[in-house]
């Protein structure tokens, strides 16, 4: 066997193997199989199968998918793919399609497979399959003529055959609408049509066929093509009187009429007319007279002959919404002479209604939108009177009432008419005077007070807000007018309570107000209404309060940020002006927090798409900049110093890396660095102290990295930056006790452009408490010296100290540190000073004074030891420093001496006493 045959064999074997399912899960990928293989199998493939076989394979097939629930076990997609794979293998048995009941058969299969498809949706698939339909009828129709004899007998096989065709001509007309051939739909529904003189009782069928093209076509504006298909469905229609009726005739010609009035043009506004009319003389109905007088308002017909239109609707059984609806058009249209004369009419005719308020209501509302004022106060004047009277208005029109008049006084209030706003919203206390209905007083007497107060009616708009606030205490606006007459009072106080009270009701209360004379912000806004309006009125403090508020409660990122800009601007420069206090220190705090909303916001701002990068740097520039002022300002209070200088540091970060931007950072960083370890130094906890040394350390490696970026930017030798931070990070780790110290320092002994100074500042920190490392400091001021020594022109001075330092770090407490040094390397240091002393007249005279006096001391220690020759040696050392001392000389000379030679003496008798008088005496020195 050829492919052909494999694929025909397994696609037989997917079929029998459906067949004896009942439901399984497979069953769907099996239909999917034999749908997309059907297409490539013909009769050639089944040649070793008989016509009978192939026959009975697709009988059985077609009745398996017509007897399965549809939903439960299959689609109805699924329904359809069957049908189409069943009908496909029927049309192959050639053989078999030469006898009548085979055509039959084809043809009902095609048809209900091709409406499967239509069902579905799929209108391109179901096409074909009516095609063949029509085929097969063409072919059974040619075999019914070839063996009827009579003329009866060919009207009656005509006549058999009328039906499926006319089913399958409407079917094609479906198909052709689905698929937008328009020419196609209507060739085939007017062949339709002409058949229903003989099959009368398809009328109806072809009716509702022709209306629901309409309404499609119409749904798509196609206006063309659905006042065809309307016009088809009201003709078909008539021929059947009696399953469709006048109501659905009237309803066609609607449809109809809206459909060319829809067509925007001139030319079809007869026609709409037309049919309109005709629609009513079928059955009359409210929706087609409003519909007629759209029409004839779309004609744009002369007042007269509306007016007459208009007349005719006061003959009908109508209601008085309906004729409400018609005034509201003929306003909306702007024929207000008809209009108005019709209320009046309809006020007339319904006068004794109950619901005659709705038509009083709208009439006012139509007075007030044409600007006919006094029209309109004499009809709101007689219905209070009314009301009065005893002929009250519902409940709901009330509501309606009070809310044309507040809508009036709204307009008035935008047109800054404030007086005229007033009037409206008194005659909606006059009328609840009357009759208590739910009114929100509270907001009909803000809404006046917002007027006294433009008016500049200040003692009006008291009593009003004074009784707003007693029946609505807890509302945003309340306190907000509380709020702007104490700041017109300028009443701090006053203003800076209800401040304070309408930052509460923000946090616990949405925003439900809807007041019509006040702008329709959100609660936050009123916030920003109050600052400004308290800087308008010079109230700094009320307006910083206000300011404060808004940045700490507006959702809008440039809102928060615009507003902590002016608060900063308010409060800086007193701030720059008070002295060291409590109230200072709020202050700062204060302003603290403010820049932490700041650098919140702006995190932000660079994730939102309104805002320009930009404007966004330009903020960011603005805020660095206040930070580090503030920071400076701080030089007494180091800890809030840092806090400024890390923010300062943190809003740098979102402005461009450049040069000055680094060094900001760089600085920042250092200082802050450095306030840590100065507190670390003061900590009264070890874990204290570890936290503060361990912060240092992070800003210090991030500022490395800033400082290696830095340098390749410019020349920087001038910089101290580097030396600040190597010294900031040994003192950190020395303190901490760090494991890897000496590493550290293995690359720092190696420096070549380190001062003395370096060095002598590292001595002091390496046995800072709680460090001790004598072995580094002792290395560290060797390298001073070394350094001090190679310089052509010695400062003296500073030299003298490092040898201070070196020679007390050896010789604590005048004792002799041989541990750290032998003997004879500390003599080595005593001896250099020495020689340097001879050599230097800028030497201080007091550092020889104390160098004598520590080797005088030695010479003691020693003596007390009963080590006589060193003592004797130390000793006559301190007489050489003795003989370098110029005005001090005198002062110890003699008593030196003195005490020198009874030390000889007595070191020459070797005695085993010791002279305590003579020790005692050379310590005192």
């Amino acid at each position: 066997m050829d492919e052909k045959d494999f694929r025909f064999m397994d696609f037989k074997e997917i079929v029998e193997n459906l067949l004896i399912r009942d439901n399984s899960p497979s069953i769907h990928e099996a239909i999917e199989r034999l749908f997309s293989d059907i297409a490539n199998i013909n009769r050639d493939s089944m040649a070793e199968i008989q016509d009978a076989q192939v026959e009975e394979m697709a009988v059985n097939l077609w009745n398996w998918a017509v007897s399965k629930r549809v939903g439960s076990i299959i689609s109805e997609e699924q329904k359809a793919q069957l049908q189409h794979v069943a009908c496909k293998l029927l049309c192959m048995c050639e053989g078999s399609a030469t006898s009548e009941d085979a055509i039959r058969r084809q043809i009902l299969m095609n048809i209900k497979t091709g409406k499967g498809w239509v069902d579905v949706g799929n209108a391109v698939m179901a096409d074909g399959f009516f095609q063949a339909a029509m085929v097969g009828l063409e072919q059974l129709y040619c075999k019914l003529m070839q063996r009827s004899s009579t003329e009866a007998d060919i009207t009656l096989q005509k006549s058999a055959l009328e039906k499926d065709l006319f089913k399958v001509v409407s079917y094609q007309a479906e198909v052709a609408v689905a698929l937008g051939d328009f020419q196609r739909a209507s060739s085939y529904s007017l062949r339709c049509k002409d058949m229903l003189i003989r099959l009368p009782k398809m009328a109806g069928y072809l009716h509702t066929l022709c209306y629901n093209f309409g309404i499609e076509a119409y749904r798509q504006n196609k206006y063309e093509e659905s006042s065809f298909w309307f016009s088809q469905s009201y003709e078909i229609g008539k021929m059947d009187k009696n399953t469709t009726g006048p109501e659905m005739l009237a309803k066609v010609l609607r449809l109809l009429a809206t459909a060319y009035l829809d067509w925007n043009d001139r030319e079809y506004c007869d026609k709409a007319l037309q049919a309109i009319n005709l629609a009513n003389k079928e059955h009359l109905n409210p929706a087609g007279i409003f519909l007629k007088m759209k029409i004839l308002l779309k004609n744009e017909i002369a007042n007269e002959e509306l007016h007459e239109a208009v007349l005719e609707i006061l003959h009908l059984d109508v209601s008085l919404d309906f004729c409400l609806n018609i005034a509201k058009l003929l306003m909306d249209h702007e024929r207000e002479f008809v209009g108005f004369d019709f209320m009046k009419m309809i006020c007339q005719r319904f006068k004794s209604s109950e619901d005659i308020g709705k038509a009083l209501l709208l009439h006012i509302d139509m007075l007030l939108q044409r600007k006919e004022e006094l029209s309109a106060k004499e009809k709101i004047e007689e219905l209070i009177i009314d009301h009065q009277r005893g002929r009250k208005l519902a409940p709901k029109l009330v509501i309606c009432f009070h809310s044309i008049l507040w809508q009036k006084a709204a307009r008035s209030f935008q047109v800054q008419n404030y007086a005229d706003a007033i009037n409206w919203y008194r005659y909606s206390l006059r009328f609840y005077a009357i009759d208590k209905t739910d009114l929100d007083l509270a907001k009909l007497q803000r809404n006046m007070a917002s007027c006294y107060l433009h008016l500049k009616q200040l003692d009006k708009a008291k009593v009003a807000v004074r009784e707003a606030e007693r029946r609505d205490p807890t509302n945003i606006f309340t306190q907000f007018y509380i709020f702007k007459i104490a700041v017109l009072e300028q009443n701090s106080t006053r203003a800076l309570q209800a401040i304070d009270t309408l930052e509460t009701l923000i946090i616990s209360v949405g925003p439900e107000e809807n007041a019509l004379c006040v702008d329709k912000e959100s609660p936050v806004m009123l916030l920003s209404l109050a600052a400004q309006f308290a800087l308008e009125k010079g109230l700094q403090i009320v307006a910083g309060k206000a300011l404060e508020y808004l940045a700490r409660y507006s959702d809008d990122s440039q809102q928060v940020l615009s507003a902590l800009k002016y608060l900063f601007c308010l409060i800086l420069p007193k701030v720059s002006q008070m002295v060291q206090s409590e109230s200072r220190k709020k202050e700062m705090d204060r302003l603290l927090a403010c820049l932490d909303k700041a650098l919140l916001k702006i995190a932000q701002s660079f994730h939102d798409k309104n805002l320009t990068e930009d404007s966004t740097v330009n903020e960011a520039q603005w805020f660095r900049k206040i930070a580090w002022n503030l920071a400076v300002q701080c030089d007494k209070e180091p800890v809030m110093m840092r806090q400024f200088l890390i923010l300062s540091y943190k809003l740098s970060q979102f402005c461009p890396s450049d040069q000055v931007i680094l060094i900001a950072q760089k600085t920042c960083l250092l200082m802050a660095a450095a306030v840590d370890l100065e507190q670390g130094r003061k900590a009264t906890t070890t874990s204290e102290q570890t936290q503060l040394l361990n912060r240092a350390l992070e800003q210090i490696y991030v500022c490395k990295n800033i400082w290696n970026t830095l340098k390749e930017t410019g020349d920087f030798s001038g910089d101290p930056c580097e030396i600040l931070l190597l010294l900031y990070e040994f003192e950190a780790k020395a303190k901490m006790n760090d494991p890897l110290l000496d590493s550290f320092l293995e690359s720092v002994w190696e420096l070549p452009h380190l001062e003395s100074r370096t060095f002598e500042t590292i001595a002091l920190l390496a046995v800072e408490k709680p460090a001790h490392y004598p072995s580094i400091a002792l290395k560290a001021l060797n390298k001073a010296l070394l350094l001090y020594r190679k310089k052509e022109s010695i400062d003296a001075v500073k030299y003298s100290k490092s040898v201070h330092n070196l020679i007390n770090l050896l010789t604590p407490d005048g004792v002799p540190s041989t541990e750290l040094c032998p003997l004879e390397e500390i003599w080595g240091y005593f001896e250099d000073a020495l020689s340097f002393i001879r050599h230097t007249e800028d030497y201080p005279e007091s550092e020889t004074l104390w160098l004598m006096i520590k080797s005088w001391n030695i010479g003691i220690y020693m003596y007390s030891g009963k080590k006589y020759v060193s003592a004797e040696k130390w000793c006559d050392l301190a007489l050489r420093f003795l003989d370098l001392l110029g005005s001090l000389k005198r002062n110890y000379e003699t008593q030196m001496n003195i005490l020198y030679n009874e030390l000889v003496e007595t070191l020459n008798k070797k005695g085993s006493g010791v002279n305590e008088e003579c020790r005692n005496k050379a310590s005192e020195q």
